[in-house]
C-alpha cells in the first residue's frame, strides 16, 4: 500500500537537494538528473557544487550552509519564484564516533547543528512554499543508526532518532495537505562520513546503489525507505528484543 503518492516520471520537476557535495546527496542528484528531474544542489563546498552543474546540464547551484536560516529561507524564495517546488530531499549529515567514556559537547552540538538543527531551518523555509503549492514530497534523511542506542553513536545517532520521529510526525500533518513525505534510512554507505570507521562495516554499498533504491523507494510511494535490507531488516529486528537480550547482542555484535 503506497503512503504518499508514487513518484514514477521526474521529467520536469523541480528537486532541492541539500548536502548534495557528495555521497548520497551527490549520487543522488546524479540519478535524478538523469532520469529528467531540475536539479537544484546546496552544500557549503561551492566548488563541489559548480562541478555538478558543468557536468549536468540544467542544474542549478545554490551553496549554503544548513546552520545558516536565512540563506535556506532566500534559496526556498529564489526557488519558489521560479515556479513549483516538487521535492526536497535533506541528505547534509555529520558524522563523528564517540562514546560516553569521552564525551565532547562541541561535538554533540554540532552534530545537533547539522543533522537536526538544519532541518529545522529547511522546513521553515520550504513549507510555506508548499502548503501554497498543496503539493510537493519532503524526503529526509535519517540513518538505522536512529533506531535504537549503539556504541561510538552517542552524538549521531540521537539525532538520527530525532529525524525518525520528526519525520513520522510531518507525514501525519501533511498527509492531507497533499504534501508527501519519506524517511530514508540506509545501513552503510561508502560516503566521507563512514571513511573514518575503523572496523568492517556489514553490508556496505556504494552511494550509487544508494540512490537506485531511493529512487525505487518513491516509486514505491514508500513512507520509510531503507537499504540495504539484508542488515537494516536485521537491525530492525533488534529493536524487538528485550533491553537484556538487545544489550546483549549489541555488545556481542560491536566487541564493546
Amino acid at each position: 500500500m503506497s503512503l504518499n503518492p508514487p513518484i514514477t516520471d521526474w521529467h520536469g520537476k523541480t528537486v532541492w537537494l541539500i548536502g548534495a557535495s557528495s555521497g548520497i546527496g551527490l549520487a543522488t542528484a546524479q540519478a535524478l538528473h538523469g532520469q529528467g528531474a531540475q536539479v537544484v544542489v546546496s552544500a557549503r563546498q561551492a566548488d563541489a557544487l559548480q562541478r555538478f552543474v558543468d557536468q549536468h546540464p540544467g542544474a542549478r547551484a545554490l551553496p549554503l550552509d544548513t546552520a545558516d536560516h536565512a540563506a535556506l529561507q532566500a534559496a526556498a524564495l529564489s526557488l519558489g519564484q521560479l515556479g513549483r517546488l516538487d521535492a526536497v530531499v535533506y541528505c547534509a549529515g555529520y558524522y563523528r564516533a564517540q562514546r560516553a567514556t569521552a564525551f565532547d559537547l562541541a561535538q554533540m552540538q554540532q552534530h545537533l547543528q547539522v543533522n537536526y538543527v538544519g532541518v529545522l531551518h529547511m522546513l521553515d523555509a520550504v513549507l510555506p512554499v508548499l502548503l501554497r503549492q498543496g503539493s510537493g514530497h519532503i524526503s529526509l534523511v535519517a540513518s538505522v543508526a536512529g533506531y535504537s542506542g549503539l556504541p561510538q553513536s552517542l552524538a549521531y545517532g540521537p539525532t538520527k532518532a530525532a529525524l525518525i520521529n520528526l519525520a513520522e510526525t510531518l507525514y501525519l500533518d501533511l498527509h492531507d495537505q497533499g504534501i508527501g513525505v519519506s524517511l530514508v534510512c540506509p545501513g552503510f554507505v561508502k560516503t566521507p562520513l563512514t571513511a573514518q570507521n575503523d572496523f568492517q562495516m556489514p553490508a556496505l554499498i556504494t552511494p550509487e546503489q544508494a540512490a537506485t533504491a531511493m529512487l525505487a523507494g518513491w516509486a514505491r510511494g514508500a513512507f520509510e525507505i531503507h537499504f540495504p535490507k539484508r542488515f537494516t531488516l536485521w537491525m530492525k529486528a533488534l529493536r524487538l528484543l528485550p533491553y537484556s537480550a538487545y544489550f546483549r547482542a549489541v555488545r556481542g555484535m560491536t566487541g564493546l
